[in-house]
């Protein structure tokens, strides 16, 4: 117990030093999920004990990443998670993916291959709805745009290939990496799937566009066309 006329000091005191100069002094190798949280939180609560939102948050989503990539809809309902913690949770998002984009497109593609496939993963294998995103390279594979073609349902994304021919076309884009997620987390590609992959790359051919790869995303890795001989 604490003497007459001093404050007790809470159960946390001293937590946030301690947890910060851990970070650094270990360059956040074995930091668990919920302590990085708890240093994102840092930033937004500037007193009080974050712990408890932070184990919420991975509690509810599985991992830091997926708290990360979860949508803003269901982060809000967990308590204690309002605008501001939602803010500094994507702004943290954001800039890992920047940072993983930047290292994907310095390089052509099919050399860089690794650090496109991160990338990918990080951009769609938490999503919970699927998505199908073109990168479209120039004729030393370089790529020059990555777009969000269509957003779909849970199991289902609608792709129109005479539409992705025109955007590579409007792009002066020589060669298309098709890549899309599957919320399920199995990546195994569907027989829709693979029709579809090949209307896209029978129609770009006409146009003297190649089709390099299509890659399936999930929780559970990953599909490659090319790999698989499916290309």
């Amino acid at each position: 117990m604490a003497e007459a006329g001093e404050t007790e000091k809470p159960h946390f005191h001293g937590h946030r030093a301690r947890l910060r100069a851990r970070f650094l002094e270990s360059a956040g190798a074995g930091i668990p999920d919920y302590e990085i949280l708890e240093l994102i939180l840092f930033g937004v609560f500037r007193n009080g004990d974050t712990k408890p939102l932070a184990k919420a948050l991975v509690s509810e989503f599985g991992s830091l990443a997926a708290v990360l990539a979860a949508p803003s809809e269901r982060l809000g309902k967990v308590p204690g998670c309002g605008e501001a913690v939602i803010a500094a949770l994507k702004v943290t998002r954001e800039a890992g993916l920047r940072m993983l984009k930047a290292d994907a497109m310095q390089r052509p593609a099919l050399s860089n291959w690794q650090a496109l496939l991160d990338y990918c993963r990080a951009q769609l294998q938490h999503e919970p709805i699927e998505q199908f995103r073109i990168l479209f390279l120039d004729r030393k594979n370089q790529v020059i745009a990555d777009e969000q073609q269509q957003r779909g349902t849970v199991d289902h994304t609608p792709v129109y290939p005479r539409e992705v021919v025109k955007r590579a076309l409007e792009l002066n884009a020589a060669a298309l990496i098709l890549v899309h997620n599957h919320p399920s987390g199995d990546p195994t590609p569907s027989r829709a799937d693979i029709e579809m992959t090949k209307q896209v790359a029978s129609a770009a051919a006409t146009m003297g566009i190649a089709v390099h790869d299509h890659l399936i995303i999930g929780r559970r890795g990953h599909t490659s066309f090319r790999e698989k001989g499916l290309l």
